[in-house]
């Protein structure tokens, strides 16, 4: 059964215009009744994608009032006609909506160098317009994915100034998710009224311990873009920057956020595991950050987890090569509860545990470096052979 999720001053479409071959969902339109306070995060690519670099330029009047999104083909790598169809895009949504073409902001997502069709595009966008609807939270989200295997929302309210305040989201992705975020689209919501620079320090502050703290290959899209949206209809005071209001604001955004963080992970292509790797006792904060992700990211970890295999050698080598200094000899590993590694030196014995641990479908990997005060967690998940068949059939 689909979550139902609603969002003052919001309406949502999801429909099918035949850029996919499975004829599924594969244009979503987001509509705010009036102009929302808008955030974002784009890509660290350097091969950008065409509505990347249109929604840049979007957003620096940190003004949306609608979203368009394609899922299929991801105008990547398209030239000057990307970019063209992209604000093409924008302006048959404003027209549609009686809205300018400079508040609607465009993604796109699926194979990279394939041009849009736009006469498909043109009647989804139609099409779209005419479906929207305050309870369609679902079909928008069920429109942005690709190779997911699940629809990615999550949602949650809170009080503020003593009015009901509801924040929600949705997103896309399963493979290339890596630091900085992935090659995935997140998109959250909120009825709630604040100024742009609050806005912008949410985002930030709960992608860093959300969409940053996530990988499932290394890799990283030309696409990858998560938008914040608060359109005030709850018609509370503009919620400023620092206040209590602020913090409660924060806190429900980056909840909402850390569930669909986790949901890409879990959906990872070929995901068989879901492992938080944390790492503890380490300087900084960044030194632990590092570690986890060499850790998070190395192949050879990786197949051990798919292989239920509790090869705490591979994980200490990950440690020892991930550019941090470290004492081998002050080394712990451990699977959840069961210590495979101590002071350094491997524990053969509790092999037959720690396997059972790793027949689980969700565990965690300690590393507790005994070195400072500093810890980070991060999500990844395991290496399989689905993995590598859906990748190298990708585009065929």
């Amino acid at each position: 059964m689909r979550e139902s999720i609603t969002v003052r001053g919001f309406r949502f479409s999801g429909v099918a215009c035949g850029i996919k071959k499975s004829k599924k969902k594969d244009l979503a339109l987001i509509f705010s009744e009036t102009p929302a306070v808008a955030a974002a995060l784009f890509t660290t690519n350097r091969v950008k994608a065409a509505p990347v670099l249109v929604g840049m330029e979007r957003l620096r009047r940190s003004k949306i009032q609608a979203v368009v999104v394609n899922s299929g083909i991801a105008n990547a790598c398209t030239g000057k006609r990307g970019v063209s169809d992209a604000e093409a895009m924008c302006e048959l949504v404003g027209s549609r909506l009686g809205i300018a073409a400079g508040l609607v902001f465009p993604s796109s997502t699926g194979v990279i160098g394939v041009p849009l069709p736009m006469d498909r595009i043109k009647r989804g966008i139609t099409k779209a317009a005419a479906a929207l609807s305050a309870d369609s939270f679902s079909h928008a989200a069920e429109a942005i994915m690709t190779t997911d295997r699940f629809m990615k929302v999550s949602s949650t309210s809170l009080v503020l100034g003593g009015k009901r305040v509801r924040v929600a989201g949705m997103a896309k992705g399963a493979g290339m998710i890596a630091p900085n975020m992935a090659t995935m689209l997140a998109y959250v919501f909120t009825d709630a009224a604040a100024d742009a620079d609050c806005v912008n320090s949410i985002l930030r502050r709960s992608a860093e311990e959300s969409f940053h703290r996530v990988t499932v290959d290394g890799d990283m899209s030309t696409n990858d873009t998560v938008l914040l949206l608060a359109n005030g209809a709850v018609g509370n005071r503009p919620i400023e920057r620092g206040s209590r209001e602020a913090a409660g604001l924060l806190r429900a955004v980056s909840q909402v956020m850390k569930k669909l963080s986790i949901k890409l992970v879990e959906d990872g292509e070929g995901t068989t595991k879901l492992v938080e790797i944390r790492v503890e006792g380490a300087r900084s904060g960044a030194d632990a950050r590092k570690i986890a992700f060499v850790v998070g990211n190395s192949k050879l970890v990786k197949t051990a987890f798919f292989g239920e295999d509790p090869n705490f050698g591979r994980v200490m080598a990950a440690v020892g090569y991930a550019g941090v200094p470290v004492r081998p000899e002050a080394i712990d590993v451990s699977f959840d509860r069961v210590t495979v590694v101590r002071n350094g030196v491997g524990l053969s014995s509790r092999e037959k545990q720690a396997a059972r641990v790793l027949k689980r479908p969700s565990f965690k990997v300690r590393i507790q470096l005994h070195q400072g005060k500093a810890a980070t967690s991060i999500w990844t998940s395991d290496l399989s052979h689905t993995y590598v068949r859906i990748n190298s059939a990708y585009r065929t």
